[in-house]
């Protein structure tokens, strides 16, 4: 039984300003509650083919994965695939336009769980809405406080 989950958000500031952040690994610890640590494996670029490592805390569990970038279109759309990880899991960000001259960000986290994530997948799923929700609202809170030369402030 797989694993889909949808969330989205509004968040007013330029369609590039958004993605540039959000898909910039090294900013990951700071809107993503449950990521610890993020670092490249490849060379750090956003392209096709390359690899970052993540390191996390979810449902009590300590998890180390690593994402490979499956398709990447600058400021439209992000796709990166579990390489390694506790299950292959396939996080895609898309950035669309609002019609107030922001952004809506799409966060989608779909996949097939294994051993104990399969077991847990009805908790697992409900507990990934809730933490993508929070996440996606932590990331409008520090894009919408951020200056006009898109440096963040400090919170």
């Amino acid at each position: 039984m797989a694993v889909d989950v949808l969330t989205e958000i509004d968040i007013e500031r330029p369609r590039d300003a958004v993605a540039a952040f959000a898909a910039d690994p090294a900013n990951a610890p700071a809107w993503y509650v449950n990521i610890k640590s993020a670092a490249w494996i490849s060379a750090p670029e956003l392209a096709i083919g390359n690899s970052m490592a993540f390191r996390a805390q979810f449902l009590g569990r300590r998890l180390e994965y690593t994402y490979e970038i499956r398709d990447f279109v600058r400021g439209a759309r992000l796709v990166m695939a579990t390489q390694d990880g506790p299950f292959a899991m396939e996080t895609t960000y898309e950035w669309t336009d609002t019609p107030s001259g922001g952004t809506r960000m799409t966060l989608r986290n779909a996949g097939e769980p294994t051993g104990f994530a399969r077991v847990a997948r009805p908790v697992m799923e409900r507990a990934m809405r809730r933490a993508n929700q929070n996440d996606l609202r932590r990331l409008k809170q520090i894009l919408e406080q951020s200056d006009d030369h898109g440096s963040t402030s400090s919170s």
